[in-house]
């Protein structure tokens, strides 16, 4: 009997992935104040991000993710005109000298492998393993080592995330539009189990998995399991570099959060020229505010997607430029599970 990839969790499992992600908090926070001193360099006033960031020392994907999550916990503020300031909260507690200063408690944490290991990502800008002989965990790119290429690796990182794909896939699977829609390509679909999803709702639906070798061999595995083998071709490739297979529906599942503005800029762009009249670009991810100040979760997932990949979390409307820029057109959030949503780029008028 095959496998249903159809059916949904009893209980949301949305809580646990908070608590898994809580620790980076501790870091961040403990990092800001310890490393960074960031409070104390806005105690005089106002500051602008670019103007505080280079303070810092900081590039621009670590000081969104360090303004994110510090804006997510109540601690800076954005003035009218943009500027960072601090919060009624964090000038309390978290400057030198205020009565109920806490800074010196925070900073006992500062020794802490974790907060060490968070203050250099920051510093460096370069995800953990990067200059490692197994390489980074979760991305693949011409002239950085990754883990994907070895094939126990891969294994072992690619049946990790199916946990979390199990939960999410049925969810997907009803609200993708995907109606008419006659072959999927599933970019980076890893065990494929989004895809599969897809074929055990739409049946005449055919999909593309095309992701690296060794991560293909799981997809195959999952697609014999569940019964879906002969509508689920595996395809090896780059999709930074590699002729795109022909589809009529794109899917980036959690796969744009590993990857830098220019990176994903480039891929949408890519990817959308080979889509036909009415094709569509679905990009399934989590959604930071787009004013960049939360939600708290999701600035703590931003902060472990950076220290892993060469991303973080976006918001939505840092997505819909990008899709504008790719000449798509889009339409609104449709929530998944476990912080995900769905946002679909269209090639032509949104209906």
């Amino acid at each position: 009997m095959p496998h249903s990839s159809l059916a949904f969790p009893a209980l949301d499992p949305t809580s646990i992935f908070e608590h898994f992600r809580g620790s980076y908090g501790t870091e961040l926070l403990t990092a800001a104040v310890g490393e960074f001193r960031l409070f104390e360099k806005l105690r005089a006033g106002p500051r602008s991000e670019p103007d505080l960031r280079r303070e810092l020392g900081l590039e621009d994907r670590p000081a969104v993710v360090l303004f994110t999550a510090m804006r997510a916990m109540g601690l800076l503020h954005r003035d009218a005109d943009q500027r960072l300031v601090l919060s009624p909260l964090a000038r309390d507690h978290l400057l030198e000298g205020a009565p109920f200063d806490v800074s010196a408690y925070v900073g006992l944490a500062s020794e802490a492998p974790g907060v060490k290991e968070m203050i250099a990502r920051l510093k460096s800008n370069k995800p953990a393993g990067a200059a490692e002989e197994k390489g980074a965990a979760f991305i693949y790119r011409e002239g950085l080592e990754s883990a994907m290429e070895h094939e126990a690796d891969a294994r072992r990182l690619t049946l990790a995330l199916a946990g979390r794909a199990k939960n999410v896939a049925p969810h997907l699977a009803r609200v993708a539009p995907l109606e008419g829609v006659t072959t999927l390509l599933d970019v980076g679909g890893g065990t494929g189990l989004y895809s599969i999803a897809c074929l055990q709702r739409h049946p005449r639906l055919r999909a593309i998995v095309w992701d690296r070798p060794e991560v293909l061999k799981i997809a195959h595995e999952f697609a014999s399991a569940h019964g879906v083998a002969d509508r689920l071709e595996t395809r090896p490739g780059d999709m930074f570099a590699d002729a795109v297979p022909s589809a009529d529906a794109i899917l980036l599942s959690n796969i744009l959060h590993d990857w830098d503005v220019p990176q994903n800029r480039q891929l949408i762009k890519r990817l959308a020229t080979t889509l036909p009249a009415n094709g569509r670009l679905l990009i399934h991810d989590v959604f930071l505010n787009d004013a960049l100040d939360g939600p708290l979760p999701l600035a703590l997932y931003s902060a472990a997607l950076f220290t892993l990949t060469e991303g973080r979390a976006y918001s939505a409307v840092e997505y819909r430029t990008w899709l504008t820029e790719a000449g798509l057109t889009s339409g609104p959030v449709t929530p998944t599970l476990i912080h995900c949503g769905v946002l679909t780029g269209f090639k032509g008028d949104y209906t």
